[in-house]
């Protein structure tokens, strides 16, 4: 076992009962890789650090969720990820966003190898998001936009009651910063388990209801 696995176990337990589907993921990655650019290079050789604990940390954060969207999925993190976490709670689904056909590829491959709960949708996300916005309990992204231009393309599922998780770096109190002024929403930070200037902030948008207590 790889010093990087056996970190991200250890600090990660919730990720002990996927490891074998993981360790799938993980080959099935290195293979694509040498085809298409899902992850930077440097990075490969330490995806368990990198990339799986990092995405666990989302699910984590909002764990009665069980139907989500991860908008510019990518690769997969934080959304397959967070569908191997919880695909054995009852009604669990996660709808991968991903305009590129080639990672849309890539995400299906991995979701038929792990048996993920998945929806892959091949189509930009202003096209896929719209139709789910009353289905989902929570939407994820990472590394995909600033945070003013996030809450852009989920303000209707956040209106509809959903919540957000974004994985922001060393930036994050700017772009924290510039999101004030972006709609009503609520933000909350955990810091980052796998980096220490990384934050994930939890948005939420307040109902009539929240209005009523604070007046």
């Amino acid at each position: 076992m790889s010093d990087a696995r056996a970190q991200a176990l250890e600090q990660f337990p919730s990720l002990k009962p996927i490891a074998r589907e993981l360790a799938i993921y993980e080959d099935l990655l290195r293979r694509w890789q040498a085809k298409i650019n899902l992850v930077a290079p440097n990075t490969l050789d330490e995806v368990w650090l990198r990339h799986f604990a990092d995405s666990a940390q989302v699910a984590a954060a909002l764990p009665e969720a069980v139907r989500w969207a991860d908008i510019g999925a990518g690769a997969g993190f934080p959304g397959l990820v967070t569908a191997l976490l919880i695909k054995t709670r009852p009604g669990a689904r996660v709808h991968l966003i991903e305009s590129d056909q080639r990672k849309a590829a890539f995400l299906r491959a991995v979701s038929r190898e792990t048996d993920a709960a998945v929806t892959v949708h091949a189509e930009r996300i202003e096209k896929a998001l719209p139709p789910l916005a009353g289905e989902i309990d929570a939407i994820s992204a990472r590394a995909l936009a600033p945070l003013d231009r996030l809450l852009v393309m989920v303000n209707q599922p956040l209106k509809n009651g959903a919540k957000a998780v974004f994985l922001k770096g060393a930036e994050w109190q700017d772009e924290l910063t510039a999101a004030q002024g972006v709609g009503n929403f609520r933000f909350q930070t955990i810091q980052s388990r796998t980096h220490s200037r990384a934050r994930l902030i939890v948005v939420d948008s307040p109902s009539e209801a929240d209005f009523d207590r604070t007046e």
